[in-house]
């Protein structure tokens, strides 16, 4: 059976490969982004099954206006990505306010308004699926990606609390986990803090240098990634994790290893804390 799609930030990146695989697969997709102008090439390519609307996810109102206009031409709506968003470079210290608030706008607060818009209508589909786009950068924190793994972090929360709650009426919630693929992410997706200090020079300071080094150069193949994706949800129990690529896999492994040494280290004190205990 095909599906109906509304993906969000299809301009470029994964959300663009993305669109274009459902599309030449024959499911029907509404594509957006907030120039919609960079999705006119989808539209004539597929007009049966294409359709691009803009959408601004940090606007009120817009994510409703989207999911609407989604079941108008489709009649309903099966599969949610929330893949709109993008990163930001810096120390914490460095950030300011009007830096890292935008990256919440659209990272979290963005991707919370546009699940509660769709929610009614993915209840209606029955079987429905959810992915929330969320990055190595959700699994361990690195320097320099404070304020970009707090968002991802952030919509892992969410999501892994959203999937216990829409579990029963079918629909099935997929956290994606990238690592570095060749995208557009380390290039106009990436917002850098424009204070640098020369004291975060050897921490953050390096993913500074890592952006300049690797933009257009990461190993990470997108349409390989998509199609890993598309068979997690093409699967009768898709995975509530999902890391994509060598470097996801080696952050979550370094990351949970070092985790539960330092529990087997501290639990025979710190498990002792309820009243009685000694």
């Amino acid at each position: 059976m095909s599906r109906r799609w509304l993906i969000t930030g299809c301009s470029g990146g994964l959300g663009r490969v993305l669109a274009e695989a459902v599309l030449e697969r024959g499911d029907q997709v509404l594509a957006t982004a907030r120039d919609p102008r960079s999705l006119a090439d989808l539209v004539d390519r597929y007009p049966q099954t294409c359709r691009a609307t803009a959408l601004d996810v940090t606007k009120e109102g817009a994510a409703a206006a989207a999911v609407a206009l989604c079941e108008q031409e489709f009649g309903g709506l099966d599969v949610l990505v929330n893949n709109a968003g993008h990163g930001m470079l810096g120390a914490i210290e460095e950030g300011t306010p009007e830096e890292y608030r935008p990256l919440f706008e659209t990272n979290v607060f963005g991707v919370i308004e546009t699940t509660r818009a769709a929610l009614p209508a993915l209840r209606k589909s029955g079987g429905g699926r959810i992915v929330m786009m969320s990055s190595g950068a959700g699994i361990a924190g690195i320097a320099g990606d404070g304020y970009y793994n707090a968002t991802k972090f952030a919509v892992e929360g969410l999501s892994e609390a959203l999937a216990q709650e829409v579990a029963p009426f079918g629909i099935s919630t997929t956290i994606v986990e990238p690592g570095p693929f060749r995208t557009e992410f380390l290039g106009r997706s990436m917002r850098v803090a424009a204070v640098e200090m020369p004291e975060y020079a050897g921490t953050a300071g390096l993913r500074r240098r890592y952006r300049a080094d690797h933009d257009g150069q990461q190993a990470g193949d997108p349409q390989k990634a998509i199609d890993v994706i598309l068979r997690a949800l093409d699967a009768e129990q898709p995975p509530l994790h999902l890391p994509l690529g060598d470097r996801a896999y080696t952050l979550a492994r370094t990351k949970f290893t070092a985790f539960l040494e330092s529990m087997d280290e501290w639990e025979p004190l710190a498990a002792r804390t309820a009243f009685g205990d000694t």
